[in-house]
């Protein structure tokens, strides 16, 4: 909870003005049945108009403040409440910004778009209704009860059981609701993975004609959260009737207790208006707490879920004097050991010992799930190793400044992204300040100025959202020639060359050795023809290193790399489906 108000900041003064007005409010709202008694007695019992106009003139100049500060309150409440969103939102996104993997992993991605949306919303409505309800209703129900002991204190005496009846009541509700709304987000978080994973892949269902299957899925997604909100909402619902028990048990006592009082002349015509008048204030003030109630377990859930984000510290950190300058691009893995879960014994590379000199190329190849894109996430050190160490221009990993090492590790996913904008915007994210023909000549590199030099735009055409308007082979050539931008020591290309043809792929290569001698390549490849010109290859078996040597000797010596070649160059297959 404190974590989340401490993102009011600067709207911590409209949070204030909003209790103040609010509170002002209340009195002029508690001050009127008091004086409506005065001009009942005073005025239309004993027959001066005087009093009548005098107090009349009173109380529509004492209605006139109320609203005016019901409205100055509600505004503070209005930008209180959104600025605290506003803040959650951005403190929540610069968090998972300074993420790792491993980090992002823990909550997923539906769940942080849930917590960023959904469960802010709530605790949006949740905080104006307290800075609003929670202190009108509350001053309402003191200066109310106080008015009413003034008037009969043994009247009084019938609002404290209807109190204890309906905190019991309410009490009870919110304890048990309060569970079910934890499931109820979860539920959200399920529903939310759901469409996501459909709308990425639409054109995926609709080729496999799965449209029945995927509304068959979010079906029974979507028929969890109803039961589950069906169920909150049940029990919520009895806040009503146990209200309205409240009200009716207290206008019935004091109807009948003060009829007789009057009778009995020890209590005025105006007393018992204005007492009934406190009356409807105080259980009101009750049915406002009661929804206040219902709306606080609800954020209560939403609030726990996001101080969890808000907690969460980065796993990877910056030493306290870190390395700000990679000298070269040297590979070191000085017996490497890692997992996904730490702790776990589930070993994805075990006793990498491998090095690379600078301005090297190496061929990295294996079968799925050997640990090939694992290996390089930690040279830039998307992870942490368990044991060992990784070290580039022959310095520890974990002792650079995290952007500095990212800015010399440029590395080229098999399903990078492109952003809206156009394709000078894409290129620039690998180097903000690249002059037109620096872009130009990265995508001369790349392969990629051959069909960019073909759209109307050239270099000005729009990239759609996701990069859906160009194909995948020309993606990956972009993604290759923003990288490039970065100029950096260490290049690493992950199986980046999938979607473009063998011909494509040899100049890209080609261009490489012309253009970037300096830098280290490691190239991750399925393709033999992708590695074979590489000075050496590594072949990876099950998260270790079956043999580190060149094309010739590996054809010679190794049976693994054999199979692969003999299924590709001679067979046409794919070397991960048996022989």
């Amino acid at each position: 909870m404190r974590k989340v108000l401490q993102q009011l900041k600067q709207y911590k003064r409209n949070t204030l003005l909003c209790i103040g007005l609010t509170a002002l409010e209340v009195i002029m709202e508690i001050l009127m049945p008091f004086i409506t008694a005065i001009i009942i007695d005073r005025g239309l019992e004993a027959g001066n108009l005087s009093v009548v106009y005098r107090y009349g003139a009173l109380m529509v100049f004492m209605a006139f403040l109320s609203l005016t500060f019901a409205a100055a309150a509600g505004k503070n409440a209005a930008a209180a409440a959104s600025g605290l969103a506003a803040n959650l939102r951005e403190a929540i996104y610069a968090n998972i910004q300074t993420f790792s993997f491993s980090n992002i992993d823990k909550f997923s991605v539906p769940g942080l778009v849930t917590r960023m949306t959904t469960d802010i919303t709530n605790v949006q409505n949740a905080f104006m209704m307290v800075i609003r309800v929670a202190v009108r209703a509350p001053l309402n129900l003191i200066f109310s009860f106080i008015m009413c002991m003034i008037i009969s204190p043994r009247l009084s005496s019938m609002f404290l059981i209807a109190v204890a009846f309906l905190v019991i009541v309410i009490g009870s509700i919110m304890v048990i609701t309060l569970k079910i709304f934890n499931q109820v987000f979860r539920r959200y978080d399920d529903l939310n993975a759901s469409v996501q994973e459909n709308v990425s892949a639409i054109r995926v269902v609709k080729a496999f004609v799965r449209e029945e299957y995927e509304d068959a899925k979010f079906s029974k997604a979507s028929k969890m959260l109803y039961d589950l909100s069906v169920k909150a909402e049940g029990l919520l619902a009895f806040n009503n009737p146990a209200m309205m028990v409240a009200v009716y048990f207290c206008i019935i006592s004091v109807s009948w207790f003060g009829a007789q009082y009057i009778v009995g002349g020890s209590m005025t015509t105006g007393d018992l208006t204005s007492l009934f008048s406190y009356i409807m204030a105080l259980l009101m003030s009750l049915m406002m707490l009661s929804m206040v109630v219902v709306m606080i377990s609800m954020s209560l859930a939403s609030i726990r879920r996001i101080s969890e984000v808000l907690n969460e510290k980065a796993d990877l950190g910056d030493p306290e004097e870190p390395v700000t300058e990679v000298l070269d691009g040297r590979i070191d893995f000085n017996h490497v050991n890692f997992s996904y879960k730490h702790g776990s014994g589930e070993k994805t590379l075990s006793d990498i010992d491998l090095h690379i000199a600078s301005g090297e190329t190496i061929g990295v190849i294996g079968g799925t799930g050997a640990g090939k894109s694992t290996l390089v996430n930690l040279i830039c050190r998307l992870y942490d190793v368990d044991d060992g160490s990784v070290c580039v221009g022959g310095t520890d990993v974990r002792r650079y400044d995290t952007e500095v090492l990212r800015n010399q590790v440029s590395v080229v996913l098999q399903k990078n992204t492109l952003f809206s904008g156009t394709i000078l915007d894409n290129l620039r994210w690998g180097n903000p300040g690249a002059t037109d023909e620096e872009c130009e000549e990265a995508c001369r590199a790349a392969c990629a100025d051959e069909f960019i030099d073909r759209m109307p735009d050239g270099y000005h055409t729009m990239i759609q959202r996701g990069g859906s308007n160009v194909s995948g082979g020309q993606k990956q050539r972009l993604c290759i020639a923003r990288a490039l931008l970065k100029k950096p020591k260490v290049l690493i290309l992950d199986d980046s060359t999938s979607a473009v043809d063998t011909a494509t792929d040899a100049r890209i290569r080609a261009a490489f050795v012309k253009q970037i001698p300096g830098t280290t390549k490691i190239i991750i490849a399925q393709r033999i023809s992708s590695v074979q010109a590489a000075d050496r290859i590594l072949v990876l078996d099950e998260g270790r290193i079956n043999a580190f040597d060149t094309h010739e000797n590996l054809l010679k010596n190794n049976a693994i790399y054999q199979e692969i070649y003999s299924s590709q160059i001679e067979g046409g297959g794919d070397f991960d489906q048996p022989a």
